[in-house]
């Protein structure tokens, strides 16, 4: 009797891990498309990712680069200091955007250019995007606007 418990317990213990993966790994599988991982223009000249692989810019707008094109193209270039990297987007731009300005961009980088999808600006003078900043002050270049 003890010997067909410890066996039933072991095969509901097995079920359950495979069951788990079974489901971790599901997961993982369906929000493949949703993770979109950020990288600083340094990072991006360093590694440049596939032309297929979506993922996050961000950096300051560098000034004398904001040129609008034809309809709602807009092309500009996004610094952190260390490395630049042209964008360019076609839609409405947020209002807050503007030139040395905090910016988060999505989508992709085909070559040399980064091709985004979407585009977030700060949304006051004082805010940045934290990975912006841990990217600046990797870079040695930033500077804390409440001093």
């Amino acid at each position: 009797m003890k010997g067909l418990k410890k066996k039933r317990r072991i095969q509901v213990i097995v079920v359950a891990v495979f069951a788990l993966a079974l489901s971790t790994g599901l997961i993982g599988y369906a929000m493949r498309d949703g993770i979109n991982f950020f990288r600083s223009p340094s990072q991006v000249m360093a590694e440049p990712p596939g032309p297929s692989e979506t993922f996050r810019i961000g950096g300051l707008v560098e000034e004398g680069t904001l040129k609008r094109g034809e309809g709602e193209t807009v092309s500009f270039s996004v610094t952190d200091g260390g490395a630049t990297v042209p964008v360019v987007f076609t839609g409405i731009l947020p209002d807050l955007f503007a030139e040395n300005q905090g910016m988060i961009g999505t989508g992709k980088y085909v070559n040399g250019v980064f091709e985004a999808s979407e585009i977030l600006a700060k949304h006051d003078e004082s805010y940045m995007p934290k990975e912006v900043m841990d990217a600046l002050k990797e870079q040695g270049v930033y500077q804390d606007p409440n001093s």
